[in-house]
């Protein structure tokens, strides 16, 4: 077997095995930038969609009444076959402890792990409900070849902005607890405010203009301040959009202007430090977009 570039034996976090089959198979599981690759990763996430519409039909009565026996096959087959895939995800990779530990890993455990357990552990069929956490799976798709730009886009805006946002949550979370506190003091238990944590929930409701109308002020007083909150309320929500907006507009002039094409294929979308093309190893060549 032709042995594989450098490159294409490491995805960044795992690493593939020293035989020849792990290689292969670390690069049909692991590299998305492969027409094999490209292959496999299409095909599992149709898998995890279909088996996510089947788990959500199942708890339907109607469906089930009707279907209940499909649904147990095509439960089962998509849960030999994620077990399947996870072994042979373990197989290829160098650290097998560090796959298993990694977010993918317990993910990928989680997706066929409770239809095991509630054939050995009695009254475990609840946790049946977890295989609905399959659903995560779909965001490898984020790390195939035409998503991996925007992705990296959107995950530099959003380290950019995170300190911006946390302030403004601690901003809004104070906001809460005072409004709170102070229709407590002016409503009182007579009109349903039972308690502060009850009055904080209401503020927590009116502030983001949900307003489900369970708890609400009788008083003049209370509903001027109910007034206040509801329209601080409109503004606060755009106070985040607008952060994220604007740092997400930054990274996107830097990367208009930092776009590297590789000489041999053609591929953009490397980070701006790259050195080297990401699909094929060959040296980088920047060009400027007009």
């Amino acid at each position: 077997m032709k042995p594989y570039p450098k490159h294409l034996l490491t995805d960044g976090q795992h690493e593939a095995g020293s035989a020849g089959w792990q290689q292969w198979l670390f690069v049909l599981i692991f590299k998305h930038d492969t027409p094999t690759g490209k292959l496999f990763d299409v095909s599992l996430i149709l898998a995890i969609l279909v088996s996510v519409l089947v788990l959500a039909l199942s708890t339907v009565s109607k469906f089930n009444f009707q279907y209940s026996q499909w649904f147990y096959n095509l439960e089962w087959t998509f849960t030999v076959l994620f077990t399947i895939e996870y072994g042979l995800r373990l197989a290829c990779v160098k650290s097998k402890r560090t796959y298993a530990r990694s977010f993918y890993g317990i993910v990928d455990l989680l997706a066929f792990l409770p239809a095991y357990l509630q054939l050995i552990v009695q009254g475990a069929s609840y946790l049946l409900i977890i295989r609905i956490i399959r659903i995560l799976r779909i965001f490898r798709i984020l790390k195939l070849t035409r998503y991996v730009g925007e992705a990296d886009a959107l995950m530099e805006a959003v380290n950019g902005s995170r300190r911006k946002i946390l302030v403004f949550i601690y901003v809004v979370f104070t906001l809460v607890v005072v409004c709170g506190s102070i229709m407590y003091l002016v409503e009182g238990e007579e009109n349903g405010f039972t308690s502060i944590p009850e009055s904080i929930y209401w503020a927590v409701v009116t502030l983001t203009t949900v307003g489900y109308g369970d708890i609400s002020p009788q008083t003049p007083l209370g509903q001027f301040i109910a007034s206040l909150v509801m329209v601080m309320g409109y503004g606060i929500i755009a106070v985040p959009t607008g952060i994220f907006a604007a740092e997400l507009g930054q990274v996107m002039v830097r990367r208009r202007h930092n776009n590297k094409q590789c000489k041999a294929c053609g591929l953009t979308d490397h980070d701006d430090d790259a050195t080297y093309c990401r699909g094929c190893g060959n040296s980088l060549e920047v060009t400027e977009e007009s």
